[in-house]
């Protein structure tokens, strides 16, 4: 039999050592552990503008798992803190802040299948459940399938009291207009990762508090899945824009800027958040 040249068995063993190491990683994680994050960056290679014109709803992503700095990218776009006095990314009402955030992973380097609290004070998480409960997270949102085929989901929940201590029965649209700033916030980070996502608002509550063992006080109020954006082909010069041109996949070639990107719809007919918007 040939021996293997040196080199090759070099790179072998080296790939064979790295995935012993992610597993011996993965299986040290119990429930309870806590993972520190990597810090967030602050300056990114898209603008703001660029990410604002680019944004879509999407659930076609490519079979890719996520790594650990992008979902502490998103998680802190989500609910990050950015200032000694603990404000966030998103605004709160009052800076009472109710949201809780969670992650479902089910393919994230680094991170062993669980469910995940987001604690943004030293921007890290606690794991509350190990396994993978993408799928039944699927079934509770009416069988779609872009909840079950994302690497991993982001669960926002908000602790109503919080802030209706304050404002009474007004602070819950209050609560529902801060999960709205925390999903563009984590839309626009996607964007500006190269990633996809979709916000979705049809599922059973109760179910999916079952699922992630959420607290009494805790109602599930969306969740973002994505990542990796399919491909979309070459890109097309099409109609000029501020900057002299305008840069879009192929697939949009017969689109101006602003129209939706062409997408299948695989959710139930109750969710209304992710066709054509």
């Amino acid at each position: 039999m040939e021996k293997l040249p040196a080199s090759l068995g070099l790179l072998v063993f080296l790939v064979l050592l790295a995935s012993c190491r992610r597993v011996e990683q993965a299986s040290s994680q119990t429930a309870g552990a806590s993972i520190a994050l990597p810090p967030p960056r602050y300056e990114g290679k898209m603008s703001l503008e660029r990410a604002l014109l680019e944004r879509r709803s999407l659930r076609e992503y490519r079979d890719e798992p996520l790594t650990l700095a992008e979902v502490s990218q998103l998680l802190w776009a989500a609910q990050g803190i950015t200032h000694p006095a603990g404000l966030r990314t998103a605004p709160s009402a009052g800076a009472l802040y109710p949201l809780e955030i969670y992650l479902v992973a089910g393919e994230v380097d680094g991170l062993s299948a669980g469910v995940y609290h987001y604690l943004p004070e030293g921007h890290q998480l606690l794991l509350k459940l190990t396994g993978d409960p993408r799928r039944e997270l699927s079934h509770a949102a009416l069988g779609q399938s872009s909840v079950a085929e994302a690497p991993a989901v982001i669960v926002i929940a908000a602790v109503y009291e919080r802030t209706k201590v304050k404002y009474g029965e007004r602070g819950v649209q209050y609560v529902h207009m801060e999960v709205g700033a925390a999903s563009q916030n984590i839309y626009l980070q996607a964007e500006s990762l190269g990633l996809g996502t979709v916000f979705i608002g049809a599922f059973h509550d109760g179910r999916v508090s079952e699922i992630l063992h959420l607290k009494a006080d805790e109602h599930p109020l969306g969740f973002d899945a994505g990542w990796k954006e399919a491909a979309f082909g070459e890109e097309a010069v099409v109609n000029p824009g501020i900057d002299g041109e305008t840069k879009l996949p192929s697939r949009w070639k017969n689109q101006k800027p602003g129209m939706t990107r062409p997408q299948p719809w695989l959710g139930s007919g109750r969710d209304r958040l992710g066709k054509g918007k």
